[in-house]
């Protein structure tokens, strides 16, 4: 036994998260739960200070779960990477997004890489959780971390292991969620396995970082593919004048063979609309093209279009035009009950109704301003909704908020376009679905 994996029985290793957000302060504050001193590193000044205080910025943390830790000091965070140096296991949970020609990325993943190079020591343990395409641990780390001679499963210890943060979901969290690993060796394998034991009740160890890494992308596009043949139903049913909801409802009777995907406005948040193309992109150069995948994609993509045509034709219909009307949407977080906008549809439905002249608002109570959105002025959710909605020409559903009184919206409102399916059963004169 390695005096590393000694260190995380006895709860004495030193764990540092490089990355503060929706994966890497979970991971963090499990950690500490578990009863290791964990110190989390980002270059946002903010969210270092906010978790210095106890105060949680992420939805999934409560203020009292974090200042627990805090208070107990086994939480820390700071913007000095030289904080490297003296940890035993380094988690990088940094953004992988994607260029504007929708390729891959990696830079902030190349940039943490050569900091802990630069303070890395015998007896590590470093884990990438970033989401990523096959051979980045292998390609990207390993050469960078292979320095003064030393040799993974020997000196080192080096694994991927992905993330599978869920925001918003209560059944389902860090905690319960099985985790899947893969190390360079498996020595490697072995020491990331003891010590996500301790935060997780199952871990699932595969043979290679590279198998790991594809686990992430198969999930997320199985979901991104799966979304796509709902809305191309969608546009489908659209054409043959037949309720979307009313056939995959029936559909989700048969009791095998079918699992019911719905359709929506399109893609959003930080996995589902990215890692697809991570996966596309590393298979091109292997001459291979995803078609199903990329087709998917470009379904998925166009659903703001189709969406804002819909407000278009039922305006019309109203005698009313797309340009002065005013257009009130809720929700523009990605989904229900959460603060994060990543890739949101409704905010590319907004920016297109904008570029169209329409005077569009928006209500969530999860988001109380949006700025620095380009196509877009900065604006703030609106208070009063029922009041607004009765001033709308129409209401564009984005996201469904629990706490959002729909009844009260769709009596209130001229006219509704509803994306998300929250008004179930017979649907009044004013009302539009998908």
């Amino acid at each position: 036994m390695s005096d590393l994996q000694t260190r995380i029985e006895d709860r004495s290793a030193h764990i540092c998260v490089i990355g503060l957000g929706y994966v890497g302060l979970p991971l963090m504050v499990s950690f500490a739960e578990a009863g290791f001193r964990v110190t989390g590193l980002d270059l946002d000044n903010a969210k270092v200070e906010a978790i210095r205080r106890g105060e949680s910025y992420i939805p999934d943390i409560t203020t009292e779960r974090l200042r627990a830790q805090v208070e107990a000091a086994r939480v820390d965070a700071t913007t000095d990477a030289a904080i490297i140096s003296t940890a035993d296991t380094v988690h990088i949970c940094v953004p992988t997004p994607l260029s504007k020609t929708r390729d891959p990325d990696i830079s902030y993943v190349v940039a943490s890489a050569d900091r802990v190079a630069e303070a890395m020591h015998n007896d590590m343990l470093v884990v990438l959780e970033s989401t990523t395409y096959p051979g980045t641990t292998e390609e990207v780390l390993l050469p960078r971390l292979e320095t003064n001679g030393r040799q993974a499963g020997r000196d080192y210890f080096l694994a991927f292991s992905p993330e599978r943060i869920d925001p918003g979901n209560e059944t389902f969290t860090l905690e319960n969620t099985p985790k899947v690993i893969g190390g360079i060796t498996p020595e490697c394998t072995r020491v990331a396995s003891a010590l996500y034991s301790t935060i997780v009740g199952t871990v699932h160890t595969v043979s290679s970082p590279r198998a790991a890494e594809l686990v992430k992308l198969l999930e997320n596009t199985f979901r991104a593919v799966n979304i796509g043949l709902a809305n191309e139903m969608a546009l489908i049913c659209d054409r043959l004048g037949i309720d979307t909801w009313e056939v995959i409802e029936a559909a989700a009777t048969k009791p095998f063979g079918f699992m019911p995907f719905y359709p929506g406005p399109g893609l959003g948040g930080h996995c589902i609309p990215i890692d697809p193309h991570y996966l596309t992109w590393k298979v091109r150069t292997l001459d291979y093209h995803a078609r199903l995948i990329e087709v998917a994609s470009e379904i998925n993509s166009g659903m703001p279009h189709h969406i804002v045509q819909k407000v278009v034709d039922a305006l019309n219909e109203h005698r009313k035009s797309v340009n002065g009307s005013r257009i009130v949407m809720i929700g523009v977080a990605y989904k229900r009950d959460v603060d994060d906008t990543r890739e949101s549809p409704a905010i590319d439905i907004m920016r297109l109704l904008a570029a169209n002249g329409a005077e569009v608002s928006y209500h969530d109570p999860f988001v109380p301003a949006l700025e620095n959105i380009e196509g877009l002025d900065p604006l703030r959710s609106i208070d009063g909704l029922l009041d607004a909605c009765a001033e709308a020409d129409c209401v564009v559903v984005g996201t469904d908020h629990t706490d959002v009184d729909w009844a009260g919206v769709i009596a209130a409102a001229a006219l509704v376009v509803d994306t998300r399916n929250v008004a179930k059963g017979k649907a009044p004169p004013n009302l539009v679905r998908l």
